[in-house]
């Protein structure tokens, strides 16, 4: 089973007040998982995976 990390509610609150008055088209979901944090744990990522974006 993957071990992953995860964002505070606050975090994630904060993030999308950002988001919500924002321009800008809305970012993919790979985007926002990094924006925040919320990723599978280094150890525990897939061969091959990019590590950021």
């Amino acid at each position: 089973m993957a071990t992953t990390t995860h964002p505070s509610k606050e975090s994630v609150r904060e993030w999308l007040d950002r988001r919500t008055w924002s321009p800008e088209p809305p970012p993919s979901p790979e985007e926002i998982r990094h924006e925040l944090g919320w990723d599978l744990i280094p150890e525990c990522r897939r061969p091959g995976r990019q590590k950021d974006l």
